[in-house]
């Protein structure tokens, strides 16, 4: 019987525990990502650490392609013309130093990656950009309770391709894949308690955090573009066949097509339920 991650059981229980608060607080639409991003990640898991399961690099490209596609849509939709509309240039300083903010704590954690922690790199990765995720879409929505709930769903579908590749890892290297119970559970518990902050109200503040929020996101859904490259996730599967050049060449229709159609759905679904 696979090992039960204590960590991962404490991420799950805080987040059970914060969801009363949530309720309390009518805070419905946090409290209804927070779960979609849960269940998301901790049912991929489940998939990707099942004894004999395959990652498939088409697969792969398909599922980072769609959420990719839909995040830096929603964040370009949702997101921008809130920050330029509050104020276009503190607007546009956000989303700078969203995207800045961004790269640097990217680059930062591939430089943690070998430290020598007690804890699964990739998940202590994961369970960092959870974190952060969640912060700052609570702190969106919990300032500005108009918004739907498609942004916060289409910032949070990768998390099931992400929980699917940790897990398949995971399982490979011998680890209880429940550790990533803490990294599904992360979106909610820092959701729920940043969506309780009030930012000051003035043009100038809510300029910056829409731009920075739209700029992380941003940044998050470049960095799961798939791309088909020497080195990268995709590659990474494709190597696994007798042809990997080949393979990655074909895959890179499948990634422009997904990704396509990832902005395609949001906008299809922003055309025809969030429009009166």
């Amino acid at each position: 019987m696979p090992r039960l991650s204590r960590i991962g059981l404490l991420g799950f229980l805080s987040l059970v525990v914060l969801s009363g608060f949530a309720v309390s607080a009518g805070l419905d639409k946090v409290l209804a990502i927070a779960w979609v991003a849960f269940a998301a990640m901790a049912g991929a898991a489940a998939l990707g650490s099942r004894p004999g399961e395959s990652t498939h690099a088409r697969k792969l490209v398909w599922a980072f392609g769609l959420a990719s596609g839909a995040m830096i849509t929603s964040a370009a939709v949702f997101l921008v013309p809130n920050a330029i509309g509050h104020h276009p240039q503190f607007g546009g300083f956000g989303i700078a130093f969203g995207i800045l903010t961004g790269f640097g704590a990217h680059t930062v954690g591939h430089r943690l990656m070998h430290l020598d922690v007690p804890f699964d790199h990739a998940a202590l990765e994961l369970t960092a950009h959870s974190l952060t995720a969640g912060a700052i879409i609570g702190l969106v929505y919990g300032n500005m309770p108009s918004l739907g709930l498609l942004l916060g769903l289409a910032i949070v579908s990768h998390k099931g391709p992400a929980g699917y590749v940790a897990a398949h890892r995971l399982r490979r290297a011998g680890k209880p894949v429940s550790i990533l119970l803490l990294p599904a559970a992360g979106v909610g518990i820092t959701a729920i308690l940043s969506a309780l902050l009030n930012v000051p109200s003035s043009d100038a503040a809510n300029g910056i955090v829409f731009g920075f929020a739209a700029g992380v996101f941003l940044h998050v859904a470049m960095d799961f573009l798939p791309r088909c490259e020497l080195g990268g996730e995709v590659y990474e599967v494709a190597q696994l066949s007798d042809d990997a050049h080949h393979l990655l060449d074909k895959l890179r229709t499948h990634a422009v097509a997904s990704t396509t159609l990832g902005g395609v759905v949001v906008f299809v679904f922003w055309l025809t339920i969030a429009q009166p």
